[in-house]
């Protein structure tokens, strides 16, 4: 289901809801869940958080189940800050949700590359979820992540669950780690090179900051992924 942007309605009031759990992501962002069972969620669609007093921003969601919501906040400024520190039973206003979502369905019968940049996997997250629930829809599925160092890394147990899986590829690096580290070092786009895609039946899903989305589009292309990328 796609909802209204934004722009066609500035001024509806927040609703209030409350905080039915909370985790740690990484060491500057966290994930909260909230109940919102009267709104339906399309992958890659965002929300308004508002902190009391504090402001709002738009925050993705990262995971929908039955009526919990789940956003991932990063520590950045004034308001993420305080949306970090709420704790379950508190109270926290949201509008939305806003955006067109991941076009899933447009995907169905192809080749799926999933490509997320550091907290761009929140967004995605939703779209890999209904990836692997209605995997025998789609053709491989490959989960291409990376981050600026392990400790940056969001989401590793459901990572891990994903690397495990036969019928999902999914490759991790990091920019920069120390000799601990067993796994690629590098930026996402460097992955790049172990694709093999047909165009024909290929699509892509972008998330990150902006740079390296734009390296992201330009390698996919290149990789043989031109018939449907998309980035938010």
């Amino acid at each position: 289901m796609v909802t209204s942007p934004p722009a066609e309605a500035p001024f509806a009031p927040p609703r209030l809801v409350t905080v039915e759990a909370r985790r740690r992501e990484s060491h500057d962002t966290v994930s909260i869940d909230i109940e919102d069972a009267a709104v339906r969620y399309a992958p890659g669609q965002f929300n308004m958080l508002y902190a009391f007093g504090k402001g709002e921003v738009p925050i993705s969601i990262s995971a929908v189940e039955g009526g919990r919501i789940t956003h991932t906040v990063r520590s950045v400024g004034l308001v993420t800050d305080s949306l970090t520190r709420l704790r379950r039973g508190e109270t926290v206003g949201i509008r939305g949700p806003f955006g067109n979502g991941w076009p899933i369905a447009e995907l169905k019968g192809k080749d799926v590359v999933v490509v997320a940049g550091g907290l761009g996997l929140a967004p995605l997250r939703p779209a890999i979820h209904a990836l692997l629930a209605s995997r025998g829809d789609y053709g491989r599925v490959l989960v291409l992540y990376g981050a600026r160092t392990p400790a940056d890394l969001l989401f590793t147990k459901e990572v891990e669950r994903w690397r495990g899986r036969f019928d999902v590829e999914a490759m991790v690096t990091v920019d920069a780690a120390a000799t601990s580290w067993r796994g690629d070092v590098g930026v996402v786009t460097q992955l790049f090179r172990r694709l093999s895609l047909a165009p024909e039946r290929s699509g892509a899903l972008v998330c990150g900051p902006e740079v390296m989305m734009r390296f992201a589009a330009e390698g996919l292309v290149d990789a043989g992924s031109a018939l449907h990328v998309s980035l938010h």
